[in-house]
């Protein structure tokens, strides 16, 4: 069907509706002249008349009364169905695939799984938690996150929470044996824990701050780790020094089980974003996760600034 086919059709229910051409012309908003023209070509395409016209008043024909039997109940479900979309789209609702890495999950993500849900019921979060470098559009997720040093160019970035700052931390029994790096190249005489990225090959190297400089260290020792648990479980074990987020970290070294190291030397960077492809629509439960954890890890950051004094 033509979209001239439809207008047609729906001008011939409406008129039927009103029982006169004027009130019709006028919820259609054209003139009685005009509404007029489109019921003739209508009748003129079908080859057969749907109207009795008299000067005052209107009635269906025979095939007028077949026609608009069957396609009023049509024309409704569709309008009723056009509708349905339109109210969803400001509805957020659907399944929304979502890669994030296991820190940011942590951080971000489990602490309000029940406040999202309570606040958004008919959005179905599909969660993919793995640290390997994705491409989330390739992967089909809908959005993912990323540190700012990794934000591809071409996508859309919403910061969560403020910046971070890793620290080195050993366990006291560790230090006792040990004793302490009194600067980032002293690490070389040290046990460290190492860590690769899942998927990756090569080392990270630990890096450090120094008059606006970064500058990394490629340490050594009896561990190499690819999560995060595992490499401050054997911290605490006295195993060797770990390098790891500031956020994760500080609860181990308020329990005494930790002890900051290098802290002079353990810069800030930028933090956690969101990241979507940018798109002309965004859909309502995407830009509903995002919103929720933006204001979110707002909240958080600001109490842990108040907590922190700063």
């Amino acid at each position: 069907m033509r979209g001239s086919d439809y207008a047609e059709l729906k001008a011939f229910v409406t008129i039927v509706a009103h029982g006169n051409f004027a009130r019709a012309a006028a919820e259609l908003g054209m003139s009685a002249s005009t509404l007029s023209q489109t019921i003739r070509a209508l009748e003129a395409r079908l080859g057969l008349r749907l109207l009795n016209r008299t000067t005052r008043s209107i009635s269906l024909t025979d095939a007028g009364e077949r026609l608009h039997a069957r396609f009023r109940p049509a024309m409704i479900e569709m309008e009723a169905a056009v509708r349905n979309v339109v109210d969803a789209r400001d509805t957020p609702a659907g399944t929304l695939r979502v890669h994030l890495p296991s820190v940011a999950a942590a951080t971000f993500l489990e602490p309000t799984l029940g406040r999202f849900h309570a606040a958004n019921p008919d959005i179905v979060l599909d969660v993919t938690i793995d640290d390997a470098v994705t491409d989330i559009v390739e992967a089909g997720y809908d959005v993912g996150a990323r540190l700012g040093e990794f934000l591809e160019a071409d996508m859309i970035a919403v910061q969560l929470g403020g910046e971070q700052r890793q620290l080195a931390v050993a366990s006291p029994e560790y230090i006792v044996r040990h004793g302490r790096p009194n600067v980032p190249g002293d690490l070389l005489q040290h046990h460290c824990i190492n860590w690769r990225r899942p998927g990756g090959k090569g080392l990270y190297k630990w890096e450090f701050l120094k008059e606006n400089t970064w500058f990394s260290v490629a340490v050594n020792g009896p561990l190499i780790v690819s999560h995060r648990e595992m490499a401050l479980a054997a911290a605490v074990q006295g195993v060797g020094i770990a390098f790891w987020a500031e956020d994760l970290v500080r609860p181990l070294i308020e329990d005494g089980k930790l002890v900051p190291l290098l802290e002079e030397w353990c810069g800030t960077f930028p933090g956690w974003f969101l990241c979507y492809p940018s798109q002309r629509y965004t859909p309502p439960s995407l830009r509903a996760f995002v919103d929720f954890l933006r204001r979110d890890s707002g909240a958080a950051e600001t109490a842990r600034r108040n907590r922190n004094g700063s």
